[in-house]
């Protein structure tokens, strides 16, 4: 709500990332953080905002409030809060996410190896006199051609993320 709401309302003043970034003392891509969702303005250039819009801060947080309670800094405080728990619960999840996806795709590659290890697959040796398999030959043996070149970079690639992602979660 309020990464839409700063948007609307500096497309509806005409000013571009950069203006209003300029005005407020701020780079670009801090801007683009809050109006992306990425991130929240804190309190006081949430105030700065406000007097930069000719709102109220509360009509930039979305949410129809008492006067009393809108001039209270501890008021925009809390909901600032708030915001950066979602976006913090938002991020973990995420990483949760990738770091299961990553243990997945490395369950399937082990169990790749497996199953060509278990059928003693030498790819290399096939040889097909069969006018009619050897299409289906040529298939499987491009496919594990392509595992065995591939698959230990991918296998690495999952286990080095699984450890970096690990610590996170």
């Amino acid at each position: 709500m309020l990464s839409e709401n700063i948007k609307n309302l500096r497309t509806s003043k005409g000013l571009s990332q950069r203006e209003l970034a300029t005005q407020l003392n701020i780079v670009r891509q801090t801007l683009s953080k809050w109006e992306n969702g990425l991130s929240v303005p804190d309190a006081d250039m949430l105030i700065r905002l406000s007097n930069t819009f000719e709102v109220p801060v509360s009509s930039l947080l979305g949410e129809t409030i008492s006067e009393k309670e809108a001039n209270t800094i501890q008021s925009l405080a809390n909901k600032l809060e708030i915001i950066n728990l979602q976006l913090a619960q938002r991020k973990e999840s995420r990483q949760k996410i990738l770091h299961f996806s990553l243990i997945v795709c490395s369950v399937v590659i082990i169990i790749g190896f497996l199953i060509m290890v278990a059928l003693e697959s030498s790819y290399l040796t096939w040889a097909s006199t069969d006018m009619e398999t050897s299409i289906l030959v040529f298939f499987l043996h491009s496919m594990e051609w392509l595992f065995i070149r591939v698959a230990p970079f991918l296998l690495i690639g999952a286990l080095i993320g699984v450890y970096i992602t690990r610590k996170r979660c």
